[in-house]
């Protein structure tokens, strides 16, 4: 059949590229001209390991194309995938702006039946707007179905999260609809979960927003470890070998970052509130979440008293390793309060820096973005730690120490090992676990 995936951001390129994988007729488009043109030439607009050779490779097999016509996309699809953005307004709720957008372009075009797939992360009932919104505006009498296919995609892993997915959820309200959605996924038939619409579009909240909770409660917990000489990483090992906890997202850090688990968090709030449901818990694993900031920035005044003037390396600038992806990333935060105290900034990330010159422009001496790691430490007064890629856990720590003026590492990832921090002799602050000085 003969899919349409509107919208090639994050979720739709890599929709859009996995769908064509498995073997289906896929057509991509976006109002963006930029998106859709490096993707036609095989160049995607964002990092994502894997994507670029899925990409290449399915452009030369010619079963994936990308247009400018949206008019013509839609028309010429049995299945349209609405991928667009939900970005989100200052009380939490989703701006629905593109999503009833898209709806008025599909009415507009529809010509046989269609299914049209919520694909992007929804408030509970959005199918319903949609399916107004198509029924308010379409031209012909012509039948169509509206269904959710949440995404459970994680940035860094997107691809094979996709093509070796743990569930895939579709929520419908026909056996037309669903017959064609399962039939997609004809390959992972045993892992699909199939339930009404309002289900499905509450699963990827509620799923976010518990796993947000599991990363807000063991950075909670981490605090108290700080304050006697428990070890965090020893209570997470010692929490997670109970199957009913599990040791996934019980990694003390900086708190969770990127476009999903602060929106959702965020968004399930709101819903619960317009339907009279209060969400206290989330509200207050939200709050412990944007406290990590504050905890941090405090460690490094702690080590270095006086920021002013002082050169500051920080490795990691995207929310996550393997993405560069910076929305919601606490290394934004971090860097803005750092040039409020007048620190000089040496920035470095394998692949986040030319999204973070975006927001902060390179300006020596306050803000250098750095050649490599090596480059981004020497002269340092400390070196912070933001973000966990693998490749600052294999540096040449004696190399490291030498090219800084102070040995000081302030760790919000637990990269190295204490001990061994002591051994080369850096004075080392980490997260949750006894301080070395």
């Amino acid at each position: 059949m003969k899919i349409a995936v509107i919208g090639t951001g994050y979720v739709g390129l890599v929709t859009a590229v996995c769908l064509a994988e498995l073997g289906h007729d896929v057509v991509g488009t976006d109002v963006a001209a930029d998106k859709i043109d490096k993707a036609s030439q095989g160049t995607p607009h964002i990092y994502e390991p894997g994507l670029e050779e899925l990409l290449k490779k399915n452009l030369k097999k010619g079963n994936l194309a990308f247009i400018h016509d949206l008019d013509e996309t839609i028309q010429s699809a049995d299945v349209l995938f609405v991928c667009v953005n939900t970005p989100q307004r200052e009380d939490g709720s989703a701006d629905m702006v593109y999503v009833e957008g898209v709806s008025r372009r599909i009415a507009e075009n529809l010509n046989d039946y269609k299914v049209v797939v919520e694909k992007s992360t929804v408030p509970v009932k959005t199918s319903m707007w949609i399916k107004r919104t198509i029924d308010l505006h379409k031209k012909k009498d012509v039948e169509f179905d509206v269904a959710s296919n949440p995404e459970f995609l994680r940035e860094g892993s997107a691809v094979s999260d996709f093509l070796s997915p743990d569930r895939i959820v579709i929520g419908v309200e026909s056996e037309r609809a669903r017959d064609i959605l399962v039939k997609i996924y004809e390959r992972y038939k045993d892992r699909v979960l199939v339930t009404n619409i309002d289900t499905a579009e509450l699963i990827k909240h509620a799923s976010n927003s518990f796993l947000a909770l599991k990363i807000s409660y063991i950075n909670l917990i981490s605090e108290l470890c700080e304050k006697t000489d428990a070890d965090v990483e020893q209570v997470a090992k010692g929490m997670g070998m109970d199957p009913r906890i599990g040791n996934q997202f019980l990694r003390p850090g900086l708190g969770y970052g990127g476009s999903c688990f602060p929106k959702d968090i965020r968004a399930l709030t709101k819903i619960g509130e317009d339907l009279g449901v209060k969400f206290e818990l989330l509200k207050e694993a939200d709050k412990i979440n944007l406290r990590r900031i504050d905890t941090f920035v405090d460690k490094i005044k702690k080590a270095l008293w006086i920021l002013k003037d002082k050169t500051i390396a920080v490795l990691g600038l995207s929310f996550k390793p393997e993405t560069d992806d910076i929305r919601e990333a606490p290394s934004l935060k971090v860097i803005n309060r750092l040039l409020e105290e007048g620190a000089l900034l040496r920035l470095y990330d394998p692949q986040a820096m030319e999204n973070v010159k975006k927001t902060t422009p390179e300006k020596p001496p306050q803000v250098y973005y750095a050649k490599s790691a090596y480059d981004a430490v020497e002269k340092a007064n400390a070196l912070l730690i933001i973000t966990e890629w693998s490749e600052f856990g294999e540096l040449d720590l004696k190399k490291i120490k030498a090219l800084m003026d102070n040995p000081i590492i302030i760790d919000g990832r637990n990269i190295y090992e204490p001990a061994k921090m002591r051994e080369l002799g850096f004075e080392y602050y980490s997260v949750g676990r006894k301080q070395l000085l």
